[in-house]
């Protein structure tokens, strides 16, 4: 039941991995692709680690940790540090030379981040007596909410960052815009699903990025033609 469960986890990833790769018209090296995915992975646990300190910290000073300001923390976090797998794995690269690249490259790594979270919640200690059914339900809410949340927000990063490039003045710049506008958005996600509980409400939210960051591959792929 455990592999199972392991094997489900695994599934939404790939599966959104192999949608956005069909987004580049010059499609970038699998060993590339594989480092990322595999550096996203990683840097979860970097993540988890430094949410749990942001955690302890807010719990000092007597701040809630299910709150606002909470959220946009710990979504901070997940887009800077999956944005640093990315940036880790290719950035020297000499595959790294078209714009689209990099939203390429940081969802590759933000996919990475989600499979290691879907494995943990699928395979977390109360889900010993979790019946199959319930396995693949919590799979396919995952691969509609979470792991398409990831996707979205690091296409947003991504986008900014090809921005930045594109734009020798002000990379820095375009790089901290990404990173505050998918960390917001992150963050209401997590309220949504905490505050109303229904996946409808959270979902057409997806939906709603998904049209804009489907809006930036295109735009990144004009300039390539």
């Amino acid at each position: 039941m455990a592999l199972v469960a392991i094997i489900l986890g695994l599934l939404p990833g790939f599966a959104w991995l192999l949608f956005y790769l069909r987004e580049d018209l010059h499609p970038e090296p699998k060993r590339l692709i594989a480092l990322a995915f595999v550096n996203g992975a990683a840097f979860a646990f970097l993540a988890l680690g430094a949410q749990l300190i942001s955690q302890s910290v807010l719990e000092a000073y007597g701040l809630p940790v299910l709150g606002a300001l909470a959220f946009t923390i710990f979504a901070f976090i997940e887009e800077l540090l999956k944005f640093g797998a990315a940036y880790t794995a290719i950035h020297r690269r000499p595959e790294f030379d078209e714009p689209v690249d990099a939203m390429i490259y940081v969802i590759a790594a933000a996919l990475g981040f989600a499979t290691v979270e879907n494995i943990g919640v699928v395979s977390a200690p109360a889900g010993e007596t979790l019946l199959l059914a319930n396995v693949f339900q919590l799979v396919t809410f995952r691969f509609v909410g979470a792991t398409l949340l990831h996707t979205l927000t690091s296409g947003i990063v991504g986008y900014h960052w090809a921005l930045g490039i594109a734009n020798f003045g002000k990379p820095a710049w375009q790089l901290a815009k990404g990173l505050l506008v998918a960390s917001i958005l992150h963050a209401i996600f997590n309220l949504i699903i905490l505050n109303y509980g229904d996946v409808v409400f959270a979902i057409v939210f997806l939906i709603a990025i998904g049209f804009f960051v489907l809006a930036d591959f295109e735009k990144l792929k004009r300039k390539m033609v």
